[in-house]
């Protein structure tokens, strides 16, 4: 979980040969308009993750980078070398000569709200990143080439800041995620969405839409928004800085309040579940156990899952043996409301067991934050747009790239007289893109 990032600044002695050399110049090679959209590997449970693949570096190499709009920085595990690195899919990252300068605002934004100091001006730019499951990566502010193609399959190849991680830390209870680092999606200046809106390449908006049978896609840019049917919620500027926040909500079970009001809610990708704080976690569970029984499913302590599992008179094989017997959880906000159906809540675990995907926060150090993660966001498309200041969601076939133009009957579906061809980023992984003859 990836929530509530902190970030130290430390002079640390990072590189046994320091970096020397120059900035190279950026290659904005774009439509502001256009839209990169990736194909995006990985499930709720048992992995815990969602991944993109992005290419980076001159020649391009793949790497698999975590998804997390909680957070604002990318980085790689790198070779600078290393001195602690987890297990990954591929070599560490090996560092070009380009450092990014103590002085530049890059690093003044990795550090906020610390105090950035720096003993000499061409000093390189060190960073802690703490995350609050305990995990962190410490290393050095580095640039580089990233390829992103966009839907129309040309190639973006734009030199982006990110941090070259040297020593990560995960939690002994947790297995280390495999993937190469974090793609950090977050509202600060260091976040690679806000790089790409700086050099012209796509505007500031990203979405995600993630499938619950695993997979899915991730796009930068607004053409795929979809026109209609999206709920639009105002972004809070208020209530937690630099991170997704849509104000507060009032917490509902069905159609009973649960007496939660005021709740402080984030999006948060980088979140495999979704936590309430620790009295609205206990309205919650009270209400939910309250309301279960007599439905012939009982509370088992065989699965060590999530901490709430039950268990049927045989094994559940899919949410849908058992939603009917949950009500929805409800969030309402001032104009809007977030619908989560049990579906967006419960998994089914290896034991066959419905387990609870709502977790106490206070127990893992949020306070009274509220972060919603992605067993809630399965099948939606999410839309964190910077340029209007809204977040909105509406549900989606996340197994599939939406159709922008072929759907003259509005019954979701391409015409059957449509010509299909794939993204030219499709790369063969999702189905193809339909445009009308």
């Amino acid at each position: 979980m990836n929530f509530i990032t902190t970030l130290f600044f430390c002079v640390l002695p990072l590189f046994y040969a320091p970096f020397q050399g120059c900035y190279s110049a950026a290659t904005p090679p774009g439509d502001h308009t256009s839209s990169v959209v990736l194909p995006v590997t990985g499930n709720v449970y048992p992995t815990g993750y969602y991944h993109a693949t992005l290419s980076i570096g001159n020649p391009p190499k793949s790497y698999f980078l975590d998804i997390d709009t909680g957070s604002d920085l990318t980085w790689l595990q790198c070779d600078a070398p290393c001195t602690k690195c987890t297990p990954a899919p591929h070599k560490p990252y090996k560092p070009n000569k380009e450092l990014v300068e103590c002085m530049d605002p890059l690093c003044e934004s990795v550090h906020w709200p610390e105090t950035h100091q720096c003993q000499s001006p061409k000093e390189q730019c060190d960073y802690t990143v703490q995350y609050a499951d305990d995990g962190s990566s410490i290393g050095v502010l580095v640039k580089d080439s990233f390829s992103l193609q966009y839907i129309n399959g040309t190639v973006a190849k734009s030199v982006l800041a990110f941090g070259c991680g040297y020593n990560q830390e995960v939690p002994a209870s947790m297995d280390p995620p495999y993937t190469d680092g974090i793609l950090g999606l977050g509202l600060g200046k260091a976040s690679i969405l806000h790089q790409l809106r700086e050099l012209g390449v796509t505007r500031s908006v990203v979405g995600h839409c993630l499938s619950a049978k695993g997979g899915g896609y991730l796009f930068f840019g607004d053409q795929l928004v979809p026109s209609s049917g999206v709920v639009w919620t105002p972004m809070s500027t208020t209530e937690i800085e630099k991170h997704y926040s849509l104000g507060t909500a009032e917490l509902f079970l069905g159609g009973k309040t649960t007496r939660m009001k005021g709740l402080p809610i984030v999006f948060d990708s980088g979140s495999t579940y979704t936590y309430f704080s620790g009295e609205a976690y206990k309205a919650l569970y009270s209400m939910l156990m309250n309301d279960m029984k007599g439905k012939k499913v009982y509370i088992t302590n065989e699965d060590k899952s999530l901490p709430v599992c039950w268990k049927g008179s045989k094994p559940f094989k899919s949410i849908y043996d058992v939603k009917n017997l949950f009500e929805p959880i409800i969030l309402k906000f001032k104009k809007s409301k977030l619908q989560l159906n049990p579906e967006s809540y419960l998994i089914i675990s290896k034991n066959g067991n419905a387990c609870f995907g709502i977790l106490n926060g206070s127990e893992v150090g949020l306070g009274n934050i509220n972060v919603i993660g992605d067993i809630s966001f399965q099948d939606k498309i999410i839309i964190y747009d910077n340029e209007k200041q809204q977040i909105g969601w509406t549900p989606a076939n996340c197994n599939r790239l939406p159709n922008m133009d072929d759907d003259d009957d509005g019954d979701g579906e391409p015409d059957s007289a449509s010509l299909c061809k794939p993204y030219g980023s499709n790369l063969g992984i999702l189905p193809p893109y339909c445009t009308a003859k």
